[in-house]
């Protein structure tokens, strides 16, 4: 179990609002969302920006108070970088208040801190399973980076794919455009000419059965793609893609799309469970979209808008913290990748949903963050 140090509560808030407070929506559209714990780890920094947790274009005209024993709060966000002291769970509570400074939605959770060394000694074996912003490879490097520092477990990367961003002994499965429908289901027939672009290529999990219709088959995969290795920790970043078509307007259109990837996801993560009986799965929570509708525009030319997938993204957050949620027992986690990324300075001005480096690098924290604790808890 992790452990508790006992202190005096310090409460680190600030009624954080920037602009001018006027008349907000009701406070129950808000729909204040938050994993139950937000992973740390000494001598990386981590936050929690306030618009990645709330639905509203207009997060400046609320009051954000965070108290904890942990970290400081500034105009966007909560922030730590934790010391070898703080290792354990900190309860943190987030409150907003309206522009008359009434409380109107509150909720807590843990921020736990894993020590600098945990997981020295072992050996470890990592997949990652993605779209375009695993295909880019920059937060798998820093991934790579944080692992490669003292204190930290011999580590490997599983897969195929190896872009030429990619640092050294860096891999992964992640291709632009993805979704969990095309790794479960979608089948190039080898005999024909490997396309020259990666990602239009098949499923590296589907091959051809003889006789019957292609399939997914994981053991296969691992023995011809990763030496007959299994990962000790299979990650999935997949969701944007598969939703981001969906109706905004209409939630009950979000929720049946978002059922229907679900579909696919069991499928695929079933089929790891199978195959890698001893991994630890973790799914990642969909990253907020850039705050600049500027960079939607950009990108889509009017077609798709930064509010619409936003109200996209917070639903199916939520839907994955349910449905992933609470499965421990089945070595299955939640990566809260989408808390600490900096919906404005981890962006480039032109792109709706890739951040920039900087952004990258804070999903890689957050990811070592989780791999972090599971090697504590492992050891214990």
């Amino acid at each position: 179990m992790p452990r508790f140090f006992p202190r005096l509560l310090i409460v680190v808030a600030a009624l954080c609002m920037t602009g001018q407070v006027t008349a907000a929506e009701p406070a129950s559209s808000l729909q204040l969302t938050l994993p139950p714990v937000c992973y740390a780890v000494v001598g990386v920094p981590v936050s929690i920006y306030y618009d990645n947790i709330v639905l509203t274009e207009k997060p400046e005209q609320y009051g954000f108070k965070v108290e904890c024993d942990l970290g400081k709060t500034e105009t966007r966000r909560w922030t730590a970088t934790p010391a070898a002291s703080d290792v354990g769970d900190h309860p943190l509570s987030i409150s907003i208040s309206d522009a008359e400074g009434k409380v109107i939605q509150q909720k807590k959770l843990i921020v736990h801190v894993a020590p600098a060394d945990a997981g020295a000694g072992r050996s470890i074996r990592l997949l990652l399973v993605g779209d375009s912003l695993t295909h880019a490879t920059l937060y798998p490097n820093e991934i790579a980076r944080l692992l490669s520092q003292p204190g930290n477990p011999a580590w490997k990367m599983l897969g195929a794919h190896r872009p030429a961003s990619a640092a050294e002994g860096v891999a992964h499965e992640g291709y632009g455009g993805w979704t969990w429908n095309q790794f479960v289901n979608h089948y190039r027939d080898p005999s024909q000419p490997e396309p020259k672009e990666k990602h239009l290529s098949g499923s590296p999990f589907v091959f051809a059965v003889e006789g019957g219709k292609p399939a997914l088959d994981m053991n296969r995969y691992f023995e011809s793609s990763c030496g007959g290795e299994r990962p000790d920790f299979a990650m999935f970043f997949l969701g944007i893609n598969d939703c981001f078509v969906a109706n905004p307007d209409k939630v009950e259109a979000i929720d049946a799309h978002i059922d229907g990837v679900f579909a696919h996801a069991d499928t695929l993560i079933a089929a790891f469970r199978k195959s890698a009986p001893k991994a630890e799965l973790g799914i990642f929570l969909t990253t907020p979209a850039n705050t600049r509708e500027a960079a939607f525009e950009a990108n889509y030319r009017g077609a798709y808008h930064r509010w619409g997938w936003k109200r996209i993204q917070h639903r199916l957050v939520q839907h994955q913290l349910e449905h992933f949620g609470g499965r421990q027992s089945e070595q299955i986690y939640i990566i809260p990748t989408e808390l600490n990324l900096d919906p404005v300075d981890g962006y480039p001005e032109s792109n709706g949903v890739h951040p920039n480096k900087a952004g990258y690098d804070q999903i890689g924290a957050s990811v070592y963050a989780w791999l972090k604790s599971r090697l504590e808890a492992d050891k214990k």
